[in-house]
């Protein structure tokens, strides 16, 4: 069931094609396609259709709500609908338009692509540069009206140079948030084991990576290297020992992790600008 109010302006296109045997024959074809300057209350529903939606927004912003899901869609974002399962989008509240393309497509590259592209059947917006949605989707709605051979070939081409591009950009944000929980995982494994003697094939044990790309990820989303950080994490839960207890310095040195005591202070020292039970002295004249 489709239901819709067509509020948009009459410069909007609506081209409609029954694709012919050149056309199925490609991974990536298309059945409809616009470009719609949609205003407030632009809006459609539908519970299902076997077919994908692409939609970019140009300007203006779109929601869209599928699976429970809500995203809006801004300025020189995509998404990939899988229309089968029920979904509703239009203008978005508190926007007085939504120029966005969209188009209907189908093929084999669109469900190899989906399971990136929309997982679990969500909406995933995912930014597309300006040049390549506007090019391949002008290209798209000419091949749309040419219906020919040659047409259905290049349409295919523009279908996969809008959603190759998109994928690249999911898969490479995906990598970063891997990385960020690879290093989150580390920095926590640091804080759990800091008394311990502690070593780096320890935190490469389930990253899979290699040492060197690990260490470039540690520095760059937590400033330092690892050996800094567990200094640093030693440091400060010994100046909470030596601050809240008053147990000896050397016990407070074995309790974070270090040797000796004469390592410890001169560790501290280094870092905090004054020995261990100079930084006491302070923090009881503090209180």
């Amino acid at each position: 069931m489709l239901t819709f109010n067509m509020d948009v302006e009459p410069r909007s296109r609506w081209l409609r094609t029954t694709p012919g045997a050149a056309a199925l024959a490609q991974p990536y074809f298309c059945t409809e396609a616009g470009q719609f300057f949609g205003r407030a209350r632009f809006a459609t529903a539908r519970t299902d259709k076997e077919c994908f939606l692409l939609l970019y927004t140009v300007e203006g912003a779109g929601l869209i709500e599928q699976n429970d899901t809500q995203v809006t869609l801004g300025p020189g974002c995509a998404l990939l609908l899988d229309c089968r399962t029920p979904q509703n989008y239009g203008t978005a509240p508190g926007h007085d338009a939504w120029h966005h393309y969209w188009a209907q497509i189908e093929g084999s590259g669109v469900h190899a692509l989906a399971s990136i592209l929309c997982p679990e059947k969500r909406p995933e917006p995912v930014e597309l540069a300006p040049d390549t949605a506007l090019e391949s989707f002008g290209t798209l709605l000419n091949c749309l009206e040419t219906e020919t051979a040659a047409s259905a070939v290049t349409a295919a081409l523009a279908l996969h140079n809008l959603l190759a591009a998109m994928a690249q950009r999911q898969l490479a944000a995906d990598s970063a948030a891997a990385n960020r929980r690879m290093i989150d995982e580390a920095v926590a494994h640091i804080r759990t084991h800091y008394a311990e003697s502690l070593c780096l094939d320890e935190l490469l044990a389930s990253a899979h990576i290699s040492k060197s790309y690990f260490l470039r990820l540690f520095r760059q989303y937590m400033g330092t290297t690892p050996y800094n950080f567990l200094l640093c994490y030693r440091i400060t839960k010994a100046k909470e020992l030596l601050a809240q207890t008053d147990l000896p310095v050397g016990a407070v040195a074995h309790q974070v992790g270090f040797g000796d005591e004469s390592n410890f202070s001169t560790r501290f020292t280094a870092m905090v600008g004054q020995s261990p039970l100079r930084y006491r002295k302070s923090t009881l004249r503090a209180r």
